[in-house]
């Protein structure tokens, strides 16, 4: 088990699973979001989540009363573009593009807000979030919540 306060950041995938209970991946992403809640650990949703989610969803869906809703600001946009430089410098594949922007965003906002858990079901942007750790040392762990949530406290 972490020791000490879980500051979680989701990204769209995850939030996707969590509000579709036929997702094949629900269930873990139900039990990680009750773990965080029970455990009054903090899970954060960036407005660019929020925005690519309801591309297909509602606003109204998500349990925005049970999160840290964080704004898109220049301090994220800032390093957003030194992790985008890094990316497109180094020719990363993400999906079948070379980077995907938003995930560029929404790590550089983790970083940013000191999240200590990235929750995501891309398993694509892992390819980012490596390059980013080896240029940049971030402090966020991704967790693929492909990955049981029992494994991943062990």
């Amino acid at each position: 088990m972490p020791d000490g306060l879980i500051q979680a950041s989701a990204d769209t995938s995850f939030f996707i699973r969590l509000m579709n209970d036929t997702d094949p991946l629900h269930r873990n992403a139900r039990e990680y979001f009750e773990f965080l809640m029970k455990n009054h650990h903090v899970l954060s949703l960036s407005t660019i989540a929020i925005a690519e989610y309801c591309v297909r969803g509602r606003i109204d869906e998500l349990p925005l009363a049970n999160l840290n809703v964080i704004p898109f600001e220049s301090s994220h946009a800032e390093r957003s573009g030194e992790f985008a430089r890094a990316a497109f410098d180094s020719g990363i594949i993400v999906s079948e593009r070379r980077i995907i922007p938003n995930d560029c965003n929404l790590f550089a906002q983790a970083q940013v807000e000191g999240a200590s858990w990235f929750l995501t079901s891309d398993e694509r942007s892992r390819n980012l979030y490596n390059l980013i750790q080896e240029r940049f040392g971030v402090k966020f762990r991704f967790v693929n919540i492909r990955t049981p949530i029992e494994e991943v406290l062990t």
